[in-house]
């Protein structure tokens, strides 16, 4: 048994339970130094800096988790989100891309790689990716409104009509910000009886 790892982890454990973060990374640093191949130390390192918004950071231990893990689809989600949090687009829609790769029906991976294409202005491939997403969650009013908006920059009128009769059934607060935003007043019939 190696008492030196369990006493870094137990210590690093106990730190960050004790929100004591800072002491926390030292010990998985440690304990890293003793298991370079410990792909959940790296994944947690990874939340922990995500957690205090150093994206570059988190980004970096996520890319040792894909070191040890190449087709880890979650992980490279969150590589996704923490690219995009830095606003490295191109490197974010590629961990997206590698995440719905191993994993089609991760709907989230979808749903970023969408609205970073979005960013970009590229609305056709933003509308295909949030289709997916919109698929695998179709109760999600987040993807179906940003799906709304990717077609509005397409000057796709009927597609829009469409995604807002759909989104009205169970999102009219959503509804009436897409109409708003997507210019469509004659849909505002829809959402007339929320309060303004």
């Amino acid at each position: 048994m190696n008492f030196e790892k369990w006493q870094h982890l137990l210590r690093a454990r106990y730190f960050q339970f004790m929100n004591k973060n800072e002491a926390a990374l030292e010990e998985y640093q440690l304990l890293l130094q003793v298991e370079p191949d410990n792909a959940r130390t790296y994944e947690t390192v990874a939340f922990i800096y995500a957690n205090r918004g150093d994206f570059g950071a988190a980004a970096t231990h996520f890319r040792e988790v894909l070191r040890i893990e190449p087709e880890n689809a979650g992980i490279y989600f969150n590589l996704g989100f923490a690219c995009d949090k830095q606003n490295e687009l191109i490197a974010a829609i590629q961990a997206f891309q590698s995440s719905t790769q191993f994993k089609p029906d991760l709907d989230r991976a979808w749903y970023g790689l969408g609205i970073c294409y979005a960013k970009l202005g590229k609305h056709a491939e933003a509308a295909q990716a949030l289709q997916e997403a919109a698929t695998l969650q179709p109760m999600n009013p987040h993807a179906w409104y940003a799906l709304g908006m990717a077609h509005h920059h397409l000057h796709d009128a009927e597609r829009v009509t469409e995604i807002i009769m759909h989104l009205h059934r169970f999102d009219p607060i959503m509804t009436r910000q897409l109409i708003q935003e997507t210019g469509r007043s004659d849909l505002a019939f829809m959402v007339a009886d929320l309060a303004v």
